[in-house]
């Protein structure tokens, strides 16, 4: 049968009455013309093809695992400590002065360290607004803002695919992206000539934390790939740059990457999405 019920897997589109039903409704899917059709539409034969003498037709794979999987919120835990601090400079400004407290705060900006946070928010949400778009249409599941064991901080997403899991640092910064390799030491990530190698080292314990959490889960088979995913630099017009094993794409080229064809068909995905989402949990 081309249509069948089950939950889904991300928002979208009733192509009947046009209502926005949310990740794990159980709604029809069409897998021919690619379309949704909503339960109360449904129930109406006529409108959807569907066979109604099996309405218990839920995939077995699909309802179970993805009626209750945390995807996460792109960029929640960065805009939850931009409001905490924008909160408390506002209450220490003030308390300093009673009478004047407002304007100096309409007056003097947003300090850098503070607007960083906004910043970042606004680009881990870009970056997952972006991959979610461009992998709609095939198996690739996205978890967004995950929490790092032990409280080091969190993984920005995680792309589970039919080539392997991706984990990426959305990083929304300006200017020239370069690896400096010397004759002596080891190897620098360049950005704006300023040394943000430490971007490398912080992938570095996403990707570990990633590979022990399948490898726990019976699944160290699995390929595991670090990113990390530019908003605005200025990466090299040829060529990948590559830096300890992690790529370093804009977008659109690693969303190329999370469409590819692999070894794990959507029963496979769907599994690995719900033993990462539970072994390393929304922020």
């Amino acid at each position: 049968m081309a249509t069948k019920r089950l939950a889904l897997r991300r928002p979208d589109r009733c192509t009947v009455c046009a209502a926005d039903p949310p990740a794990g409704t159980v709604a029809v899917w069409d897998s021919t013309a690619r379309t949704v059709t909503c339960q109360g539409c449904a129930d109406q034969p006529h409108r959807t093809g569907v066979d109604e003498s099996a309405p218990a037709d839920l995939d077995p794979i699909a309802e179970p695992v993805l009626a209750d999987l945390d995807r996460g919120q792109p960029g929640r835990s960065l805009a939850r400590e931009y409001e905490r601090r924008r909160a408390a400079r506002e209450r220490r400004t003030r308390e300093r002065h009673p009478r004047i407290g407002g304007l100096l705060l309409a007056l003097g900006g947003e300090p850098q360290h503070q607007a960083a946070f906004h910043q970042g928010a606004q680009g881990e949400q870009a970056v997952a607004e972006s991959l979610e778009k461009r992998t709609a249409d095939g198996p690739a599941i996205m978890l967004h803002n995950r929490r790092m064991p032990g409280g080091r901080g969190d993984i920005d997403h995680i792309a589970i695919t039919p080539s392997g899991v991706f984990v990426i640092d959305a990083k929304d910064v300006a200017g020239r992206v370069e690896i400096q390799r010397p004759w002596f030491g080891q190897p620098k990530l360049l950005i704006s000539g300023r040394d943000r190698t430490k971007y490398i080292d912080g992938l570095d314990r996403q990707v570990a934390a990633t590979r022990h959490a399948l490898t726990a889960a019976g699944h160290e088979e699995v390929a595991v790939q670090g990113v990390l995913c530019f908003t605005k630099a200025d990466l090299p017009l040829i060529g990948t740059l590559e830096m300890r094993g992690h790529l370093l794409l804009y977008r659109k080229a690693l969303a190329k990457r999370l469409t590819a064809s692999g070894p794990h068909d959507t029963a496979a995905i769907d599994a690995l999405a719900q033993c990462l989402a539970a072994a390393l949990q929304a922020a």
